[in-house]
């Protein structure tokens, strides 16, 4: 408790202000303008603060039963905000244009329907403008365009159910704590809070301050302004909220005092983080947006935890610190910025398990899924403190951070992280004793059924459609642990650890032999999906096969023979291939992991054509993601999209709840170019080999600026001519050698 903080059963003090339980306090109702129906939305976000709105800017109506519930202002995995409603004369403004395009900002421009006699509709103009930058900030520009002076009102409705995101997601909870409310509020001039105490006795407000011109009264928690303006005239309102917990601020990023200040700190941090970057640049516009808004989304995704800041998995659900997720998207981002790997890497060794906790499912060793800050978590009513639930994120992590080491020869960080590689390794060997394989089972009552990246509960299933059971032991996961062995073989020989390098080598080279046996369906000619608790093959035709294509895990004619299978009609519908064949009974072209179409997942698999030198199937891949991405909002691609195929011009599917913008499948825009210039980086040796680059037809020429190898910095430029693809050093700083192989 802070000192200007007080505590009682009958009130909390804080900054001066008295509140009390919310029942105690009669507000009378300001009318909610609320769809019928879910409404599209902007999001927009700032490190740990994320706001959703409506197209106009407003939340109105989202309470935890209505039906779009996603929208608010969210910290800390807490809604401080669940209504902003802009008012004229109680009725909702006409929408004429909105836009979340800078990705930390949203604008609007909206008008008056007309009102009684007295108002003909389209006399007002009204130009609202929100930042977030530690706080919300938004200032709303009001005009007169009529011939004569008008007098009307304009009102700004707020609330905050501080609900916690599972609770938002669903989370059904038996208590909760009490919402807060002002005694007095005849007395918020300048400043208005609404305020929460939770079951853990933390309290939550969420403080507004007025700007440029203060209400000329409230009615409950809505602020109105009795505004008259002569022709032309333009008046500004304003206000900051910040988000606070016991009376501190709850962001962590120090909030500036002004939008226009907000603004500007924005602007200045993401110019640094473009000059930090890779440039690429084509000759073609439209790849060219695509490509901008994949540098500003990996900018706006990255997320502050303790000093280091890696790239949260996505808005509005998982906006927080994730294993699998960080890691895959920092893979696919290496030719980006290595950066993001080191703090990736970094930041989740911090948090690797060190001890045996059944309700977290942590283990030595053990690389987490989830770590979440909210009510739930801090009551112990989900295991997210943080939850290690996944099976996936220990080998990805090896096989990381030897990629890292590939691209940057950082010798300090891998010394550093050297026993960090060793207990994720002894994890892996201990979970792999009992069956050969590496398996999940929950042992966590509030964990996760399945703990791979197809983590929903009906999506592992075999050929008739019927779920597996018992410990799970996914086709993936095997090839992971495989080319982490493989990859830290090679750093134990540096460090001059041969008994571990022959015995990782010998442990991968028997892997190889059991999995090319135990997984293969012989009457399908395919992988299975994984083996279930009877080690019986779980035998659907599925996309994760496909992750095994680049790291050598199968036989030379086995790999053919699934990346053949992949790309036939059932798997493969025009834009990406699908999770499930369309031909399974379980199949399910709106599923979340059971027939849709995820980015990620496929630029894994354009990795692994690529790799087995299918080009031309590596780049109809590549073509129609993009020819996808390119029918989005923003030209962002989508955390996933519905599997019906492409027939004529229709457009993709949009599954209702993908999240946007989203790591993994904004990463898959630079996996897919990594694929297509085909780098090999070897820091250690000063060297980098391009083999055989392949531009697209849709795509002639191809820049990379500042792209970093090591301590060299370089730029190469592709062109296309016919079917051949040449590359050019334009520019080198740095002594690397460059082999380029045709």
């Amino acid at each position: 408790m802070t000192p200007d903080m007080l505590m009682t059963p009958e009130k909390i003090v804080l900054d001066g202000k008295i509140f009390i339980p919310a029942e105690q306090v009669p507000i009378p109702e300001w009318p909610c303008v609320v769809s019928e129906r879910p409404q599209p939305t902007l999001t927009v976000k700032d490190d740990d603060l994320f706001l959703v709105t409506d197209t106009m800017g407003n939340i109105s109506g989202c309470s935890l039963e209505d039906g779009n519930p996603s929208v608010g202002l969210f910290c800390a995995d807490t809604r401080f905000l669940s209504r902003l409603e802009l008012q004229i004369n109680k009725r909702s403004p006409v929408l004429l244009s909105s836009t979340a395009d800078k990705g930390f900002a949203l604008s609007v421009l909206c008008t008056n329907p007309k009102i009684d006699n007295y108002l003909n509709a389209d006399t007002i103009g009204i130009r609202r403008e929100i930042v977030l930058n530690g706080a919300l900030f938004e200032e709303i520009e009001v005009a007169n365009y009529s011939t004569s002076s008008i007098t009307f009102e304009i009102s700004l409705s707020f609330d905050a159910d501080f609900a916690d995101l599972f609770e938002v997601r669903g989370f059904y909870r038996g208590n909760r704590g009490k919402l807060l409310r002002l005694s007095e509020l005849k007395n918020c001039s300048e400043n208005l809070s609404l305020a929460y105490q939770g079951l853990d006795g933390a309290v939550m407000e969420s403080r507004i301050q007025f700007q440029h011109q203060l209400p000329d009264y409230f009615q409950g928690y809505t602020a109105i302004w009795r505004l008259e303006l002569a022709s032309h005239e333009t008046k500004k309102l304003g206000y900051r909220l910040q988000s606070l917990t016991n009376n501190q601020p709850i962001s962590n990023v120090n909030a500036a005092t002004t939008l226009a200040q907000a603004k500007a700190s924005e602007l200045m941090e993401e110019q640094n983080w473009v000059q930090q970057i890779t440039r690429i640049h084509s000759d073609k516009s439209l790849f060219n947006r695509v490509i901008e808004r994949a540098e500003q989304d990996l900018y706006l995704l990255r997320q502050s935890f303790g000093k280091y800041k890696t790239v949260s998995a996505g808005v509005p659900w998982f906006s927080t610190l994730f294993g699998r997720d960080s890691i895959i998207t920092a893979s696919q981002t290496l030719m980006l910025n290595p950066q993001i790997a080191k703090e990736t890497l970094m930041i989740l060794a911090e948090y690797q398990g060190k001890k045996e906790d059944i309700w977290r499912e942590e283990e030595p060793g053990k690389i987490l899924h989830e770590l979440r800050f909210g009510e739930l978590a801090r009551c112990q009513e989900i295991p997210h403190t943080p939850y290690y639930g996944t099976v996936d994120a220990t080998p990805l992590w090896l096989i990381l951070y030897a990629d890292y080491y590939a691209w940057t020869h950082d010798q300090e960080t891998l010394e550093t992280l050297w026993r960090n590689a060793l207990s994720a390794m002894d994890w892996i060997d201990r979970n792999i004793q009992e069956t050969g394989y590496l398996s999940y089972n929950r042992k966590s009552k509030g964990g996760l059924v399945n703990q791979g990246w197809k983590d929903s509960g009906d999506c592992i299933v075999n050929r008739k459609g019927e779920l597996a059971k018992g410990a799970i032991s996914l086709c993936e996961v095997q090839a992971y642990v495989y080319a982490a062995k493989i990859k830290l073989a090679e750093i134990a020989k540096m460090n001059k650890r041969l008994d571990l390098a022959e015995t990782w080598l010998e442990e991968a080279k028997n892997l190889r032999v059991r999995f090319n046996k135990d997984f293969w369906i012989e009457d399908q000619d395919f992988c299975a999906l994984a083996l279930d608790g009877e080690r019986n093959q779980v035998d659907s035709i599925s996309s994760n096969p496909g992750h095994c294509l680049s790291l050598g895990i199968f036989t030379p004619e086995k790999a053919y023979s699934v990346a053949e299978r992949l790309r036939a009609p059932d798997m493969f519908n025009g834009w990406g291939i699908r999770t499930l064949s369309s031909l399974s009974p379980a199949y399910n072209p709106m599923g979340y992991h059971i027939g849709s179409v995820w980015p990620h997942d496929n630029s894994l698999i354009a990795m692994g054509l690529r790799s087995l030198g299918l080009i031309d199937q590596a780049l109809e891949l590549f073509q129609g993601l993009f020819n996808m991405t390119f029918q989005q909002s923003y030209q962002r691609p989508p955390e996933l999209f519905c599997g019906y195929e492409m027939n004529g011009d229709n457009a993709p599917v949009q599954y209702p709840v993908a999240c946007s913008p989203q790591a993994w499948a904004t990463g898959s825009i630079f996996q897919l170019l990594q694929m297509i210039v085909n780098l090999v980086p070897d820091a250690q040796n000063n060297c980098l080999r391009i083999i055989d680059p392949a531009l697209p037809e849709s795509i002639n020429r191809l820049s990379l600026h500042n792209l970093r190898v090591g301590a060299t910095i370089l730029d190469l430029e592709f062109e296309r001519v016919g079917s051949t693809t040449s590359c050019r050093v334009a520019n080198k700083r740095g002594n690397l050698r460059v082999v380029i192989e045709a």
